[in-house]
């Protein structure tokens, strides 16, 4: 690579740092990942991968007086964490039960530990036949077919997951500064006043999303790099990603459907690690939802993770920039379909851990969607809340602003 690497940054970034090393591309960092497959941990020292070693030390993994490949191996021992979303056990030292790490967590995270060696003890200098074999048995595959599919998107995800470290440690304190108050949705200043058949279009269901009956697209909310809510979290992505996974007989996961289509959507546009503009939906199968008459899952990346990575931050405007692009897609999807795509539900977008408080984002999202009713007035939309005052604001849109 060409940019110059400093021998070693302190664990903790001061204020006054600059946090802009620029970080290494996701190829370079899946590049360094496949040659270090086959050695394995033990290789490190031979191959030194500079990509690595450069987040190693961005991230504080490396630092004055650490030595560099075990800096990089507990990089990747984050990383895999990362993906399998299992919390790092007290002191950073591995569990005396590893088998317990491989019962838990996102197949993607588990498979990455497996390939590398990674968090179970014991394994770190398994060979790497017998590293894949095991990895190819989260997937309940040959290694033969892991090696030829799966392998590429686990080690593809664990470079993101990398990139996503140095991200986070790089980003620049957060210095929005939200006003008193935020503002409310503008008069209606587009396109005629809904008609009464159009405004008897829109239905208001007081209920959790994922237990609607045929809508043809459900909207759910995502933060700007695309990654889902786990299952077990109270949110509509959350939610929405629970009920789509396809599951076997005794009600294990084998497919995260919804999870994986974005992942397959941001590699083909060439935006793992890296963050969507707000605004931005993306569509995805239903999954098991389809058993309820659901036919698409739109997802609107409305919420911007704060630089320090404890919440997140949605401006009104890019709730408003998100409804526009769901109708716009929906247009355009619509007659791939027989019949013909013809309902929307919205939910509450940007108002759970996004920061939005609720009432505002109802208003904002009765504004939205009324002002592309006014241009679309074809499509019947559906909103769903599970609070009954914000159900109660939602009805309003019945009657013209």
């Amino acid at each position: 690579m060409s940019q110059q690497i400093p021998p070693s940054l302190p664990e903790q970034r001061s204020a006054a740092d600059p946090a802009e090393a620029e970080l290494p591309s996701h190829a370079c960092l899946e590049e360094e990942l496949h040659a270090l497959r086959r050695p394995g941990l033990a290789g490190l020292r031979r191959l030194r991968p500079e990509a690595l070693a450069q987040v190693a030390r961005i991230t504080g993994h490396t630092s004055d007086g650490t030595d560099e490949a075990a800096g990089i191996e507990a990089l990747l021992e984050a990383a895999a964490r990362r993906l399998a979303a299992t919390p790092g056990p007290p002191g950073g030292s591995v569990p005396p039960d590893g088998a317990a790490d491989d019962r838990r967590g996102d197949p993607l995270g588990r498979a990455a530990a497996h390939t590398f060696g990674l968090l179970f003890p014991g394994r770190r200098g398994a060979p790497a036949p017998e590293r894949r074999k095991a990895a190819a048995a989260v997937y309940g595959v040959t290694s033969e077919r892991f090696r030829r599919g799966q392998e590429q998107e686990v080690i593809a995800e664990l470079a993101g997951s990398v990139l996503a470290l140095a991200r986070a440690t790089t980003a620049a304190p957060a210095r929005i500064e939200a006003p008193d108050e935020l503002p409310d949705p503008p008069s209606r200043a587009a396109g005629p006043a809904l008609p009464p058949a159009t405004l008897r279009r829109i239905t208001v269901h007081f209920s959790s999303v994922e237990l609607l009956r045929d809508i043809d697209i459900l909207v759910s909310s995502e933060n700007t790099h695309m990654e889902m809510s786990k299952t077990f979290r109270p949110t509509v992505s959350g939610a929405l990603r629970r009920a789509a996974a396809i599951r076997d007989t005794g009600g294990g996961i084998t497919d995260d459907v919804l999870a994986r289509e974005l992942a397959d959507w941001m590699r083909s546009h060439r935006r793992t690690g890296l963050p969507v503009r707000p605004g931005t939906v993306v569509p995805t199968s239903p999954g098991a939802l389809a058993g309820r008459g659901v036919r698409r899952i739109y997802h609107a990346a409305v919420a911007l993770p704060d630089a320090d990575g404890g919440g997140y931050h949605v401006a009104p405007q890019t709730l408003a920039e998100a409804v526009a692009a769901v109708f716009a897609l929906a247009n355009e999807e619509r007659d791939r379909y027989d019949p013909p795509l013809a309902s929307l539900c919205f939910p509450l977008l940007g108002s759970g851990r996004g920061g939005l408080p609720p009432v505002k984002a109802a208003r904002w999202l009765r504004w939205a969607v009324q002002e592309e009713l006014s241009r679309h007035p074809d499509w019947a939309v559906h909103f769903v809340t599970r609070d009954p005052e914000l159900a109660e604001l939602l009805t309003d849109a019945s009657s013209a602003p």
